[in-house]
């Protein structure tokens, strides 16, 4: 007999055992399940009575063992540690939450700073979860998503970068939401050459296909060498027909990287920090006036500082001795002397790069940079709710009312 068997027989008898007031009859109802089935008469018993081992035992909850005041005060220390995760937040308790106490900045007994200490990172984190909540502070939605049209018409790239091939290009997208991705917002659509480390970046306002195809090819445009391939991530921005069919007619490789592994980006996921993060910060920007002062810092002197006078350093080799890696690099060289000293490029173009080089000031692009900087940070700054507070880019920001592109909406406020 299967269990289904057994089942239905068990609803067969369930009605008969639960209408009988007598004893004895109930007894022997088991007894007859048992010899059919052959089962255990405890089990049977269980088994039997109404709701059977299908009903679920309600589950006892233990008593919480960090109450109110120890995850108001955590919630303190994470504000001020700039809303670390739990297991950077951590080994900050274990250090800092005496310190803390001792200047004043968290009024707490004793006894809580201890159970402070004791907190897992999961625990930190399982304890914050509503105030990420509230913060905004969850995974951002509504960002790159996969283009799923041509995953099987464009190759997955797997073997490394050959050093000494001029014109690969790896492009990345850049967002600049702050702390919300909701509405427009600006996005730098980043792109570097793997063999000299030459940079280039351009806004867009949008992450549509025309408008980021119109910034790779407004960036080739200026490019000092030709282009023979270009790498992307899974979004949609780079996978689409537009992308893909102008590669077929312009003879260039059009690759992509495996879902999920950044590493296979390594290069522009450098040049995304060091060249468009420091200077530009996590601000959100999403206006016009933001737009032309990063389209004019990033066509000017930002990227004639980059890769004329940013030295870049590339790895030659690598070694593990036990439990140390060792690496070794080649002389620092910028972008526009590793492309002169190229066989690759023409006479011509060579020229026109000492050309422009002559032509340079350092100091006077700083100051030009710093400028543009400046005033973008101050366009920003107009924009918020809070004129008179102090931004500092690099730091996240609060969440705020989003603005849209172009039109500018002001403050409502209550009088006084």
């Amino acid at each position: 007999m299967d269990i289904h068997t057994r089942n239905e027989y068990m609803n067969t008898l369930r009605t008969r055992y639960c209408q009988t007031q007598n004893r004895q009859e109930k007894s022997r109802i088991l007894d007859q399940y048992c010899a059919n089935t052959g089962q255990n008469r405890k089990y049977a018993i269980r088994k039997i009575r109404p709701g059977g081992l299908l009903g679920k035992k309600e589950r006892k909850k233990r008593k919480p063992l960090y109450d109110d005041q120890v995850v108001a005060a955590l919630a303190r220390v994470w504000q001020i540690f700039d809303y670390s995760c739990g297991g950077g937040l951590k080994p900050l308790l274990l250090c800092d939450v005496d310190r803390l106490r001792a200047f004043g900045e968290l009024p707490i007994p004793a006894a809580v700073a201890d159970q402070l200490k004791r907190m897992a990172p999961a625990t930190i984190d399982r304890r914050l979860r509503h105030q990420r909540e509230v913060l905004h502070l969850q995974r951002k939605r509504g960002l790159s998503r996969p283009g799923g049209l041509l995953f099987h018409q464009i190759p997955i790239k797997l073997d490394r970068w050959d050093p000494g091939q001029f014109g690969f290009l790896e492009v990345d997208l850049v967002e600049h939401c702050g702390s919300s991705a909701a509405g427009d917002f600006l996005n730098t659509v980043s792109t570097v050459e793997i063999a000299s480390g030459w940079w280039e970046g351009e806004a867009v306002c949008s992450k549509s296909q025309e408008r980021v195809f119109t910034a790779i090819q407004a960036i080739r445009a200026r490019a000092p060498f030709p282009w023979r391939g270009i790498d992307s991530d899974n979004g949609g921005e780079f996978v689409n027909h537009l992308l893909y069919h102008y590669c077929q007619r312009e003879g260039l490789s059009f690759t992509r990287s495996r879902p999920y592994h950044k590493n296979d980006n390594a290069h522009v996921e450098g040049k995304n920090w060091t060249h468009v993060r420091k200077a530009l910060g996590t601000l959100r920007y999403d206006s016009e006036g933001e737009r032309v002062l990063i389209e004019a810092l990033f066509r000017g002197p930002y990227r004639l500082t980059m890769n004329f006078f940013q030295p870049v350093m590339k790895l030659v080799a690598k070694e593990r001795w036990g439990g140390k890696v060792k690496r070794r690099y080649d002389p620092p060289q910028t972008p526009h002397q590793r492309l002169l000293a190229s066989p690759q490029l023409s006479e011509r173009e060579k020229e026109q790069l000492r050309a422009t080089y002559q032509q340079l000031n350092p100091a006077q692009l700083k100051r030009t940079i710093d400028s543009l900087i400046g005033r973008l940070y101050d366009a920003y700054q107009e924009k918020a709710f809070r004129p008179s507070l102090k931004i500092q880019p690099s730091k996240r920001q609060a969440p705020r009312s989003v603005t849209s592109l172009v039109m500018q909406r002001p403050s409502i406020r209550l009088p006084g």
